[in-house]
This record gives C-alpha cells, sequence and structure tokens, in this order.
C-alpha cells in the first residue's frame, strides 16, 4: 500500500489505524491538535466491552467482541516489539443489580458467551436486599495509558510521524477530493486523509460531516490506591463501574454528561461517584482521592461508530464517533477501515457503519 496518508486524531483510533497501515507499507502522518492520546482515550477505564452488552444494538457488540478478541495477540505484539506492557488481563466482570436475568442468559447463551449466576456480599447496595449478581469471567482489561504509550512508540518504529500541538482548519477541496490541509504548522498533501479526531471530528469535518451526528459528552473518573487491590474483578452497576488494577489502583467511574467541549470536574460527580462506590467498597470512605478527572467521548447515536469512506469525499474516510468503547473497538475499527482501503474482504457486515452520514 504505497500511499502517502494524513490521519487527523492522535488517540487510540488514531494510532490504531496509523499502525496497521504502517504494517501495510503506507507513509503516515498524524496531525494532533493537543497530545497524543490524552483526551478520551487516556481517560477511560479500559473495559473490553459494552458495561451490560445485552443492552446494546447488533451493530455495537458485533464490534466489540471482534476487537476485544484482537487484543490478546495484538498487545502481546506491542509488548514484544516495544518493551511496554499495556497490561492486558482478564479480571472478569461482576454484574449486581438491577438487571434483567433472561435477557442477559439468552443473549451471552446464543453468542457462546461464559455467564454465571452468582451471589454478592453487596446487598447494601439494592433497597430490596437482592443479592443476586451475573459474573461473566471472560471479560478483560487493558491499561489505557500504557496502551498509548505502547502504540506511540510502535508507530515510531515503523516509520510514521506525530506532529502534536496542530490545529487543522477547514479541509481544502475541489472536484470532490481534498487537496490540502492547512494546519497551524503548516500545510500538507497526501493521497488519502482519515478524520479520527474523537470528540471533534463533526468540527475538524465541517461541512463534509453531512448529518453525521458526533458530539462531546463529558465523564468524570476518580482514582483511589490500595496497597493490595481491596477487589480483582471488575464491578458493573447500571453505567456504574469499579475497575481494579494489578498494582492496587482503583477506577471509579462514570459520569454522561451532555454539557458541549467543557471539562471542568464537578463536585456532583464527585458524590455522585464516591457515593456508589462507597456503598459497595466501604473502606473508600476512608482513603484519599488520588486523582479526579474528566474526558469528551465521541458521543454518536446508540453508540454506533462510523467508519469508513466518505460518500462524497473520494480520497476522504472516517474512522470517529466510538462513544463509551473506543479503546474496546480500536484494533477492530482499525482493521475494517484499513480491509475497505486496501479492497480486502471483511470479517463481518460493516454496513452498520456507514449509517452516520444520514444521521441515524
Amino acid at each position: 500500500m504505497k500511499q502517502d496518508i494524513i490521519i487527523i486524531g492522535a488517540g487510540i483510533i488514531g494510532l490504531a489505524s496509523a499502525e496497521r497501515l504502517l504494517a501495510k507499507g503506507a507513509n503516515v502522518t498524524i496531525l494532533e491538535r493537543n497530545k497524543i492520546g490524552q483526551e478520551s482515550s487516556w481517560a477511560g477505564g479500559g473495559i473490553l466491552s459494552p458495561l451490560l452488552p445485552w443492552n446494546y444494538p447488533n451493530a455495537v457488540t458485533q464490534l466489540a467482541s471482534y476487537s476485544a478478541g484482537l487484543f490478546p495477540a495484538w498487545t502481546s505484539s506491542l509488548k514484544k516489539n516495544t518493551g511496554i506492557d499495556p497490561e492486558y488481563h482478564k479480571s472478569g466482570m461482576l454484574i449486581l443489580p438491577p438487571f434483567q436475568i433472561n435477557i442477559a442468559k439468552d443473549w451471552c447463551v446464543g453468542r457462546g458467551i461464559k455467564i454465571e449466576h452468582t451471589i454478592t456480599p453487596y446487598t447494601q447496595i439494592n433497597e430490596e436486599n437482592n443479592d443476586h449478581a451475573l459474573y461473566l469471567p471472560d471479560i478483560a482489561q487493558v491499561r489505557n495509558p500504557r496502551l498509548l504509550h505502547a502504540l506511540y512508540n510502535r508507530i515510531k518504529q515503523l516509520g510514521g510521524k506525530i506532529i502534536e500541538d496542530c490545529d487543522v482548519y477547514p479541509l481544502n477541496t475541489k472536484s470532490q477530493q481534498i487537496t490540502s490541509i492547512k494546519t497551524s504548522c503548516g500545510e500538507f498533501k497526501a493521497d488519502h486523509t482519515i478524520i479520527s479526531a474523537g470528540a471533534w471530528s463533526k468540527e475538524t469535518l465541517g461541512i463534509h460531516a453531512l448529518k453525521l451526528d458526533i458530539k462531546p459528552v463529558r465523564g468524570q473518573m476518580l482514582l483511589f490506591k490500595f496497597d493490595t487491590p481491596p477487589i480483582d474483578h471488575i464491578i458493573v452497576r447500571e453505567d456504574f463501574y469499579i475497575i481494579p488494577r494489578k498494582d492496587g489502583h482503583i477506577l471509579i467511574g462514570s459520569t454522561l454528561e451532555d454539557v458541549g467541549f467543557n471539562k471542568q470536574t464537578t463536585v456532583a460527580a464527585f458524590e455522585y461517584l464516591i457515593g456508589n462506590a462507597g456503598k459497595i467498597l466501604p473502606e473508600l470512605y476512608q482513603m484519599p482521592v488520588k486523582q479526579h478527572w474528566s474526558g469528551l467521548r465521541p458521543g454518536a447515536p446508540q453508540n454506533i461508530p462510523t467508519v469508513g469512506r466518505h460518500p462524497k469525499i473520494r480520497n476522504l474516510s472516517v474512522n470517529c464517533g466510538h462513544f463509551r468503547y473506543g479503546v474496546t473497538m480500536a484494533p477492530g475499527s482499525a482493521e475494517i477501515l484499513v480491509n475497505e482501503l486496501t479492497g480486502t474482504a471483511q470479517p463481518f457486515d460493516t454496513t452498520f457503519y456507514q449509517a452516520g452520514w444520514d444521521g441515524h
């Protein structure tokens, strides 16, 4: 694939796309308005599954499941080539009520996913004292900052160029093609351009966004540090989760806030997160908060990303709108995008990921 390709956005989606394109022989330059991976990619928790997968449309779970299956080989290769361990491991995920047990079990059984009906000690969170829980033992996690660091190093090894602090101006087009990309750090030309700018993708596309509905959705999280992890599995209750790291860090998340491009943390979010977490792990009330931060997710209808060629501009593609599951979907999304660009057969039907242009 002897093409010069520009990728706008150096989050997890842009980096994963770049690595795959470089492996195919392309010359890749990534333009990043801020710093590599420091927006939604860094801010998230790294759970490699939708929180309650049976509540999502097939377009989400199909891509998330396929992509999660790529992680063992992908992270192993990154560790081997860069010496940086993204800390992929199957920690399992405990799901606390409320949930629809029959729907959950039928969904898992129909897809060959292990699910166990168990009892939880966290009965204090339920007004009805319901001690039933579901456990998915094969759900894995990855440590986002380490994955991003490994990807950055791998892209540099493969000859990729990354330019940070580079604002992209409105795309120059003529005869349904991008002719050049003007930025705060110069003008660039390439055979093909890929937009993977996360929550900023619609603004980057400008008039070429058509009816693409991608907007920032703020998520706030808390971080604690224990000498030894008080739990060894992910805990989920509706949209709330607790993630244990092997070194004793505990992540608490996350809010869903439609507040535009506002990354300010709030007292209300802190109280919501610590209140929910403290009911499950009361010892948190006695622990200092190590960090409280927020990130802007690229919100899209039904969590369905848009991946593939632009419907009108011939040398433009997008890989964006992954909402809560950008890390989970990263290697799979990169694969189906590069397959489209190279004319390679797809592993499954990918027409779902073009519907966003029509505002669906």
